[in-house]
């Protein structure tokens, strides 16, 4: 079987090869501080007693799955602690299309590499449903694009590549076309804390038995190595999951868990607001050096990820090798995020040295 391997790996090795300093704009790993009490809690960790450094229940520490049960208003038996948002996506789909509904995932484009990739995996088969030009989602091309063979719908808001957040009254109508198709709506929640316009809503928010929910703290508490994310199931779909977890991986890091649930207590909002700041700041400068450029780009209502076009340099993956050797910037192909944005760029505002890429942009194009 061929996988389709996203490139985000070889662009990053691209630029680490590079004869000249190169400003990563690459990856979505987040370059500003964890939750002091996330620090805190690993140090704590490292001086109890040896059984604290065996095996974990398998679905994740029982304060943990009551801690994030409580702020998303489900059952903590709903929950599984998974290893990042990207197992949590994995038992999603598995789920999904382990119920002989059909074999057919329905994938925005532009779409996050990962998800087909996943899909093929697990032996599904793709169908695209294009956004519009600012990333967003029409429920109603998803109700066309829907049959008898749709297993799954994924969708991801605040998105990524695009920026684009999905209002209520978008999320209530994807979990509508789930139930009427008896599929399942896959809500990739994991930049939640990022919506930069006031108008993102979770798909938990909607009582429904055809929709689950995956998140993590990899993005919002700034630590992408120490994976831990989890994933909110209906009940009659969470048993299969936790077997699945379990075969996979068996669980998921005891310290990190530890430590995600201290943090979770002792941060308040101020820690994410901030953080939010941060991006408004970076997204305002890194556009008006596109102005500069001349280019067409989107501003991202959430995430942190800014797509841009400059004229005559489509967003393959050989003009990317190209910027990385003669600009000092390395960005993403738009081609590795669909069909659709095949002319652009895809740039991570994680770096404190956005200002200075964004110089070398504007440059580099003028």
């Amino acid at each position: 079987m061929e996988y389709e391997t996203p490139l985000f790996f070889h662009v990053m090795q691209y630029a680490d090869r590079a004869d000249r300093d190169v400003v990563d704009m690459v990856s979505g790993n987040p370059d500003w501080e964890p939750p002091q009490a996330l620090r805190d809690g690993l140090r704590e960790y490292a001086d109890l007693e040896p059984d604290q450094f065996q095996y974990p229940p398998s679905e994740g520490l029982l304060e943990l799955r009551e801690e994030i049960a409580a702020r998303r208003g489900v059952d903590a038996e709903q929950v599984v602690i998974t290893n990042g948002a990207g197992e949590a996506n994995y038992l999603a789909m598995a789920r999904a299309l382990e119920r002989d509904r059909g074999d057919e995932v329905l994938l925005t484009d532009p779409v996050y590499p990962y998800y087909p990739g996943k899909t093929t995996m697990l032996g599904g088969t793709q169908r695209f449903v294009a956004a519009d030009d600012e990333g967003r989602l029409d429920p109603a091309d998803v109700r066309e694009a829907a049959s008898e063979e749709t297993a799954a719908i994924v969708v991801n808001s605040p998105n990524n590549p695009t920026g684009a957040v999905y209002p209520e009254e978008t999320v209530r109508e994807l979990v509508a076309v789930a139930e009427e198709y008896d599929a399942i709506l896959v809500s990739d929640e994991v930049y939640d804390h990022f919506d930069l316009s006031g108008e993102f809503s979770s798909a938990l928010g909607v009582d429904s038995a055809h929709r689950i929910v995956t998140n993590a703290f990899s993005k919002s508490m700034a630590i992408t190595g120490v994976r831990v994310g989890y994933a909110v199931f209906p009940p009659h779909l969470v048993e299969n999951a936790k077997s699945r977890h379990m075969l996979v991986n068996v669980a998921t890091t005891r310290p990190g868990q530890y430590a995600v649930l201290q943090a979770l207590r002792e941060t308040g909002p101020d820690y994410y607001e901030a953080n939010r700041d941060l991006l408004r700041e970076r997204v305002a400068t890194f556009t008006d050096a596109l102005d500069a450029a001349g280019a067409e780009y989107t501003t991202p209502k959430g995430s942190f990820y800014v797509m841009a076009r400059f004229d005559g340099y489509p967003g393959t993956l050989e003009n990317v090798e190209r910027l990385i050797d003669e600009a000092g910037v390395a960005g993403m192909p738009g081609e590795a995020f669909g069909d659709s944005r095949t002319e652009w760029l895809r740039f991570a505002l994680v770096t404190p040295r956005v200002e200075e890429a964004a110089e070398r942009l504007a440059t580099y194009f003028d």
